[in-house]
């Protein structure tokens, strides 16, 4: 059936979420967000016909994970973004009745459709919509849900989200799907189906499954379930990425390398997608027209319920990422080059050896920034990048790379002092840094309120910052410990991606 989009009426809760949204200074401009409300997991990500179709987990309603919808934008830059008509709203019975979770959209001879997860009580289950032409209007399919429980005999300790696509050639193609689960007392898994019509489907088995009792606290622990699996290949090497949860929480996105072949993925080694955590979540890539691996992710709040509920939003998109295969079989993560349009203002800075502790650039002021900078840093040396900070020096945030005195590298953000409120996460996040044996490192700051994006040789570390003082927490510095050598500094003001004034919740 088609389902009614009209706002609901007797929703007093949704009043002022978008007023209240644009007034609040932590706020991204050039960000994805939702209108107003609560935002999570990218979905559907695709290409279709020239446009980039953005769709993503949204409750219009409040700023609160209930009840999810789906939102949806649109693109022809992967800059600027449209807001769509809500694409899935979840059905007064049935089996998404409590939510239309994650899921992707295929292309099925023609027919964009959707396969995601329906919520009903406490049980996810696959289910399909069909689109219009203008993926603006979607029908959900009357044998929903077209997979009805999880395997039989296998206790599972979630299972949800999905990765579809068409396998094999002329007249023998079939459909492969991996739903996202966990096997009690075995660790996180990604169940295998086939089907030949994206509605009947035959359990494979799992494709490979993970070991939970191995690394527990560890930031490359695999979790217990996997969440918004995505597998793919690139440029000749399979990529299984997932999300790592246990019992409620979200812990941070990992991927494997190996080979996919047959009805098993044969893992060669396990690598972190982005050093910042639960603050680069539920990640889904696309192949765009391009031939381009382009990746978004949730960066997860780090404030308080109340503070997003005050706030009237919650929950921001990454920025579009082009993901390639790095010399060292990891994933190599850039913005795509597209974001350059939004740049303004060019300010450089003299190259030359860095000072201790640090030198400020009051040049480079502001919120909204895109920094690329280029480092040499010696055996022992230390460089740091220092962002948001008050005149005082009471709040700031720190971008440090360093080189150990046997070549290793480490990218750190130290967020300790970001923000003197108590109730807001401020714990440094940290990384492996691949270096050249010359030390060079090429860094990407991305600053936009309170949305942070750093890239350092192809790594990635994402995070969240809150200063209390946001006008005056605008001040920046460079520095180091050690012998570092400045080659280059550029830094941008960045325009807001959004026109000006209140976004419609219900487009």
């Amino acid at each position: 059936m088609t389902h009614d989009l009209t706002l609901p009426s007797g929703t007093p809760v949704a009043e002022g979420l978008a007023e209240r949204a644009l007034r609040d200074p932590h706020r991204p401009r050039f960000h994805f967000t939702s209108p107003g409300g609560w935002l999570n997991d990218p979905n559907g990500l695709s290409h279709w016909n020239g446009v980039y179709h953005l769709f993503y987990q949204y409750n219009p309603l409040a700023a609160a994970h209930h009840r999810i919808h789906w939102g949806h934008a649109t693109s022809t830059d992967l800059v600027h973004w449209a807001d769509e008509p809500v694409a899935l709203v979840p059905g007064s019975d049935g089996p998404d009745r409590d939510g239309c979770w994650s899921g992707v959209l295929v292309d099925d001879g023609g027919v964009p459709t959707l396969v995601y997860s329906g919520r009903q009580s406490e049980h996810e289950l696959p289910c399909v919509a069909r689109g219009s032409a203008d993926l603006r209007y979607w029908t959900k399919d009357q044998a929903n849900p077209v997979i009805t429980a999880p395997p039989e005999g296998i206790d599972v300790t979630a299972f949800r989200d999905h990765c579809v696509w068409r396998e094999g050639s002329g007249e023998n193609t079939v459909w492969r799907q991996l739903v996202g689960s966990g096997i009690r007392g075995v660790g996180g898994t990604a169940f295998l189906y086939e089907s030949d019509d994206l509605r009947s489907w035959r359990y494979v088995g799992p494709l490979l499954t993970g070991d939970a009792s191995q690394n527990r606290g560890e930031l490359d622990w695999t979790g217990t379930m996997w969440e918004c699996v995505d597998l793919f290949g690139l440029d000749g090497a399979d990529v299984l990425v997932f999300s790592a949860w246990d019992e409620g929480t979200t812990h941070h996105p990992l991927y494997w390398t190996g080979r996919y072949q047959g009805d098993t993925f044969t893992p060669t080694a396990l690598h972190r997608l982005d050093y910042g955590g639960r603050y680069f979540y539920a990640p889904q890539s696309t192949r765009d027209e391009h031939g381009r691996r382009i990746m978004f992710g949730w960066l997860q709040e780090g404030r308080t319920d109340e503070a997003n509920a005050q706030a009237g939003w919650c929950g921001v998109m990454s920025l579009p990422r082009a993901v390639t295969l790095a010399t060292d079989g990891g994933l190599h993560q850039a913005p795509v080059p597209e974001l350059t349009e939004l740049r303004r203002e060019r300010v450089e800075v003299v190259p030359g050896r860095l000072a201790d502790p640090y030198t400020p650039l009051p040049a480079v002021r502001g919120d909204q920034l895109d920094i690329e900078t280029t480092l040499r840093l010696a055996p022992g040396a230390t460089a740091r990048l220092v962002l948001r900070e008050t005149p005082d020096g009471a709040e700031r945030t720190v971008v440090e790379v360093s080189r150990s005195h046997d070549g290793a590298g480490t990218l750190r953000l130290q967020r300790e002092t970001s923000s003197v409120d108590p109730t807001v996460d401020t714990e440094p996040l940290y990384g492996e840094l691949p270096l050249a044996p010359d030390g060079r490192v090429d860094l990407r700051v991305l600053v936009d309120h309170s949305a942070l994006e750093v890239f350092a040789n192809g790594r990635a570390l994402t995070a969240r910052i809150y200063p209390t003082r946001p006008d005056e927490a605008v001040g920046g510095g460079i520095g180091a410990d050690g012998d570092v050598a400045l080659e280059r500094f550029d830094a941008w003001q960045m325009a807001s991606a959004f026109t000006d004034g209140p976004r419609p919740l219900w487009p």
